[in-house]
């Protein structure tokens, strides 16, 4: 076959593909009308879960040469479209547009959603907390930096529940419109996206360049379009979206840079067989009471994921903590240990991290 021929087959099974996506969205349509009627949650991150796994077995057993995450990254763009289909809902991320935060919900909501951009985490949270928006994303920690504090603080604050976590790698990026790094005069970004980058700086002479901190990496993209003698740390989504050039990809110290964010609504996720549970434990103050709250983790055989201190910000040095274990709330062991010990439960979801 010449390449014509090739050309024509795959016009054809396009045909067929479209003809399909719009079987399967018409049929989404009907999910969504039934979902209404209830006011059922239209993100189900655990049956979209069970859905990439299983085409991912059918691939395997037809040969197909499609990996999960050729499979995942086809599909979740698809997932996103129906749910825009069910129903329109806005999510609110960590802005502005071009953060990590944005790619992140991008990663699961799509590019055409409602995208709401907050300018701090509390904010996010208060717009899923007040109805303004029906999701949240947020980060909640980096495996170079630990955890964000406002946002375990805020997961205390407004009652809303975790109901998916997303983890994705970091790579920063090098953008500037001066091609000439040695005339470079000014260095934009997010301090802590410039703290991950040091030994990038001192390797290429920039250590000792003047350092201006943004409130983000997108903000530090946006001012370095302006600004010839200047450069950014960002992403190579906020270089391209301000039209900055790359003149290096991947700066980052740790090449496995990675920030888990978490996805906030208000309902419970059903069980996946995979599930992670985020609660908040206080304990007496008394010698032993840490001690006896993470035995009964090991008598119930509960793995521990993490478990974090935070200050209860009174005139007190007395701590909260926050905890991930494995597990769902509607495992009989964990339902135990929650109300044995009066925790408050922040969510149980699909673990992706």
């Amino acid at each position: 076959m010449n390449l014509e021929d090739l050309r024509k087959e795959i016009d054809k099974i396009d045909n067929e593909l479209i003809r399909l996506l719009n079987k399967r969205m018409k049929i989404v349509k009907k999910v969504g009308e039934l979902k209404n009627s209830s006011n059922a949650p239209i993100y189900r991150p655990e049956r979209e879960k069970e859905i990439i796994n299983r085409l991912t077995e059918i691939s395997k057993k037809e040969g197909g040469i499609l990996t999960k995450e050729d499979i995942e990254a086809i599909f979740l763009e698809i997932f996103a479209i129906s749910r825009s289909l069910e129903r329109k809902e806005r999510i609110a991320f960590l802005g502005p547009v071009g953060t990590y935060t944005h790619q992140a919900a991008e990663s699961r909501f799509g590019a055409n959603a409602r995208y709401l951009p907050v300018m701090n985490i509390e904010g996010v949270f208060k717009s899923v907390a007040s109805k303004e928006a029906k999701y949240g994303v947020v980060p909640i920690e980096n495996n170079t930096e630990g955890v964000v504090g406002i946002t375990l603080d805020s997961l205390k604050k407004y009652g809303v529940k975790i109901v998916a976590e997303i983890c994705m790698e970091i790579h920063h990026s090098f953008a500037s419109l001066c091609e000439d790094i040695t005339k470079i005069k000014r260095i934009y970004s997010h301090p802590q996206g410039y703290n991950q980058c040091l030994a990038f700086l001192e390797t290429h002479g920039l250590i000792d360049v003047e350092f201006i901190p943004t409130k983000s990496t997108a903000e530090a993209a946006k001012i370095a379009s302006k600004d010839k003698e200047g450069a950014a740390i960002c992403s190579k989504i906020a270089a391209k979206l301000y039209n900055v050039p790359l003149l290096f990809e991947k700066i980052e110290d740790n090449k496995a840079n990675r920030t888990r964010f978490i996805i906030i609504s208000d309902f419970k996720t059903n069980p996946s067989g995979y599930d992670k549970t985020s609660v908040i434990a206080k304990t007496s103050h008394k010698s032993g009471a840490l001690f006896e709250l993470l035995k009964d983790f090991k008598e119930k055989d509960i793995n521990l994921l993490k478990i974090e201190s935070r200050p209860n910000k009174d005139d007190t040095f007395n701590a909260w903590f926050y905890i991930d274990f494995e597990g769902h709330i509607d495992d009989e062991k964990v339902k135990e240990i929650i109300k044995k010990h009066n925790m408050i439960w922040l969510g149980s979801y699909l673990r992706d991290c």
